[in-house]
């Protein structure tokens, strides 16, 4: 028979009442954590709905990989690596796929099909506001306003517009290259920064464009204030974009931005909202065919209001100028280093021209192979590495013949795609006899699959100023 002792009921109550320590708690939070995130990497990797999908074990994991090469500036090699060893199709994090197969531009960024009932929705966190809190055209989510501002644009980058700025671009270009003719003469043997220059042209031919007035740039040659803080800038972008999915570490980063970062910010934005609102008080005609004189023409298509037109400008200033810059960079570099390839287009340009007067945009469309230049600058240099990145919708759908679950981010790697040996024959190499016809080495690149280049993006969303 059991008895009961009085004098143990402190004990058993004491165990019932004390608390556990703080060493405790923090033992068993721990532990908790542990287990969760080792849950959590586990069915990434092996449960997961992309689980199916070739790819690396960490980037199945979790996404601090790509997220860390993304912020450093080395994302499109590292996804190029994973394309090498894995595939056309790759899984570079838990939540997100690449492509390097030109069917994907189809599905990923093509025009509505019976099969395909909607487009895929822009990655939010990629397209954010204008700092005035307004969309550009690029940043638009919804279909239906996208396509009316992109109307609203369309005239301003016509052939008949093109035609009509051509003075303007023919202005800027004879001062680029008297600035190199007089540093050939006056300082033969000193380099010249060709990347800083083409950018000066080519932001001052938008800044002419976009407010009717040159940025000023050529004059001495060198970056202003404005875009030696846009350049600076580019790191603090990436990183936005990280810290955007992971909010809470975001909200606790922001406590420690620099006011001097929220300023410069400010400072871009101010920089074109000044010579908007400048621009707009000349009136919608003015003696220079520039973007607004064109686009406000376009009553009929909606208009937009100051603010509209802000977010709009600082879009183009950046997307028209720099990418352009970079292209003729790649283009000049393997021009440079390729002196047969160059001497071919000196003989195409001299043998079709007697001065530099007969230079005009109509007059080059018949120049094949500074087209074919152009195309393969594009593909072995491409301005932008990354397709725009794309959600799939409600449902799923199929990409490149796999079903593709929703909600799963997607993108077509450009830099990947171009420089893949499953695309194109001996892809490192500036070779642009792969776009001719009629040239005897083309035979040899026959094969290419040359629809995968698509350096203005695909479908409804494709650049404005494709020509």
């Amino acid at each position: 028979m059991t008895t009961y002792d009085k004098n143990s009921s402190p004990e058993i109550l004491r165990s019932f009442t004390e608390l556990p320590s703080t060493s405790q708690i923090l033992l068993l939070s721990t532990l908790s954590v542990l287990v969760f995130v080792a849950t959590k990497l586990l069915y990434n990797i092996y449960f997961h709905p992309l689980a199916k999908f070739p790819g690396p074990k960490h980037a199945a994991a979790t996404d601090l990989v790509y997220w860390y090469h993304w912020c450093t500036g080395s994302v499109h090699t590292y996804i190029e690596d994973v394309h090498a060893q894995y595939g056309e199709i790759v899984r570079i994090t838990p939540y997100r796929l690449s492509f390097i197969d030109p069917q994907a531009w189809k599905d990923i960024y093509g025009h509505k099909t019976a099969a395909k009932k909607g487009h895929l929705h822009k990655e939010p966190n990629f397209y954010q506001p204008d700092y005035n809190g307004r969309d550009s055209v690029l940043t638009k989510k919804d279909d239906h306003e996208h396509s009316r501002v992109r109307k609203i644009f369309t005239n301003a980058f016509s052939d008949r517009a093109l035609k009509a700025q051509e003075p303007i671009l023919k202005q800027y270009i004879d001062k680029f290259i008297d600035i190199i003719r007089h540093s050939a003469v006056e300082k033969p043997g000193t380099p010249i920064d060709t990347v800083k220059l083409l950018n000066c042209l080519t932001f001052d031919v938008i800044g002419d464009l976009a407010f009717g007035e040159s940025l000023g740039l050529l004059e001495t040659a060198e970056y202003n204030e404005w875009l030696s803080t846009i350049f600076g800038g580019i790191k603090n972008l990436a990183a936005t974009t990280f810290l955007l999915e992971y909010p809470l570490l975001g909200a606790v980063a922001s406590l420690f931005v620099p006011k001097s970062l929220k300023e410069s910010q400010k400072f871009v934005f101010d920089y074109c909202a000044t010579r908007v609102e400048k621009r707009m008080a000349k009136g919608a005609v003015t003696e220079k065919p520039d973007f607004w004189s064109l686009a406000l023409a376009q009553h009929d298509k909606g208009a937009l209001d100051l603010e509209d037109m802000k977010a709009n400008a600082g879009l183009f200033m950046v997307a028209g100028s720099e990418t352009t810059a970079t292209m003729l960079s790649g283009l000049f570099y393997n021009l440079l280093m390729n002196p047969d390839k160059m001497k071919k287009l000196v003989s195409e340009v001299r043998g079709a021209f007697a001065s530099e007067d007969e230079l005009t945009i109509e007059n080059i469309q018949s120049l094949t192979y500074l087209a074919a230049c152009f195309n393969e600058s594009l593909r072995v240099y491409p301005s932008v590495p990354q397709g725009p990145p794309r959600v799939m919708e409600a449902g799923g759908g199929i990409i490149s013949g796999h079903f593709v679950p929703e909600n799963t981010r997607l993108s077509l790697a450009q830099y990947s795609a171009y420089h893949s040996p499953t695309n194109f024959k001996d892809p490192l190499s500036f070779i642009p006899e792969r776009w001719l016809t009629d040239d005897p080495l083309a035979a040899e690149f026959a094969n290419d699959r040359k629809d995968v280049l698509q350096p203005f993006s695909y479908g409804p969303r494709n650049c404005i100023g494709k020509k």
